[in-house]
């Protein structure tokens, strides 16, 4: 095997899932294993020494755990990581999401089930999880590593049905994008938030739940049937496309079944939802797309910049992939091209020109 190939260090305390993760690179024809370690420390060790390109990190090891291992990497030897979740609970959700804020590409649910089962799963989202590492901007990532933050903030009381309907695509570096953005939005935001994250079922939950606790403005997951109100988000459910329906005066959540053909290979796409979106709101929507690989969203941003709606796209140098970015802006073009950090501020700023222009 070519040794141009990226080099890939492999941390787990299970010896089985060591070699099971070992196989799965080495067979891939695109990766190399150039070490395995059994603990956080031991991986620290490996990667001085051997300089790989990626890490794949288990979460959950005993001595110096998976988030501990992350923060040492991140701050000192920064270089993309994956890491590997056996998350099956709301708790260890979370350790996943703050391993995702602090600057992890993406995750691999560890199999649940009989090897046999689960094993084309696993391959399939680790050969995507590596390829997206592959292509990381890690400036993006270590310029926003020290920011996720989740203060307790007072909610705003939520308001009527939205005039203004903000949408949001990400995926790949979505969730600590998100993490920035959503807790910067105005808590009395004039309209509703929709996103729409690449993430599997039960891990949008936990997702809902991080941003409502660090932000005055409400988060939730989506649930069918909701009618939406200004001054709350809305996270698409993993598995399930979201869109709206119903009249524009009291738009709905619709959610499609969990076995719902996917788009652009995901499920929820954000196409979807910003096609809806524009179909009953027109004029009254900003659309917006972060980091991700794909081009899931490009479509829909020409939705709604085609029925009068306003676009935002984040900037390649802060994106962790600039792949859904470059593609909106190819195929869309945008109002506001611009850095993670100015997102809220955009969104807030259009949103008021929305009502501006329809006063």
């Amino acid at each position: 095997m070519s040794s141009s190939l990226p080099g890939v260090l492999v941390v787990d305390d299970s010896a089985f899932m060591r070699r099971l993760v070992s196989q799965l690179v080495a067979s891939s024809g695109e990766f190399r294993v150039v070490g395995t370690a059994r603990n956080g420390h031991q991986a620290l060790e490996q990667i001085h020494e051997l300089e790989p390109d990626i890490v794949t990190l288990d979460i959950d090891m005993p001595e110096l755990d998976g988030i501990q291992t992350l923060g040492y990497i991140m701050s000192e030897t920064p270089r993309p990581v994956v890491m590997l979740s056996a998350a099956t609970v709301h708790g260890g959700h979370d350790a996943t999401l703050r391993a995702l804020e602090l600057g992890a590409v993406d995750f691999v649910r560890k199999p649940s089930g009989p090897i046999s089962l689960d094993l084309e799963r696993v391959e399939g989202r680790l050969l995507h999880a590596l390829r997206a590492a592959r292509e990381v901007n890690l400036a993006g990532v270590r310029m926003l590593v020290a920011h996720p933050r989740l203060p307790a903030v007072p909610h705003h009381p939520p308001g009527a049905a939205p005039e203004v309907v903000v949408v949001i695509a990400a995926s790949t570096g979505g969730p600590r994008a998100l993490a920035d953005v959503v807790p910067s939005l105005p808590a009395d935001l004039d309209a509703a938030v929709l996103i729409v994250q690449h993430m599997p079922a039960g891990f949008t939950r936990s997702l809902a739940h991080r941003l409502d606790v660090s932000s005055g403005i409400r988060v939730a997951e989506a649930e069918q049937g909701v009618a939406i109100r200004s001054g709350w988000v809305y996270v698409a459910p993993g598995g399930r496309h979201l869109t709206l329906t119903g009249r524009r005066e009291a738009p709905t959540v619709a959610l499609s079944d969990a076995d719902a053909p996917t788009l652009w290979g995901v499920r929820p796409a954000a196409d979807h939802l910003f096609h809806s979106v524009a179909a009953l709101f027109r004029r009254s929507v900003v659309g917006v797309v972060l980091t991700g690989m794909g081009r899931d969203g490009a479509d829909g941003l020409r939705a709604i910049r085609d029925a009068g709606g306003r676009a935002i796209v984040q900037d390649r140098a802060t994106s962790t992939i600039f792949g859904m970015p470059h593609a909106a802006v190819q195929a869309a073009g945008a109002d506001r091209v611009v850095p993670l950090g100015d997102v809220a501020a955009a969104i807030a700023a259009l949103v008021a020109e929305v009502h501006a222009a329809h006063a």
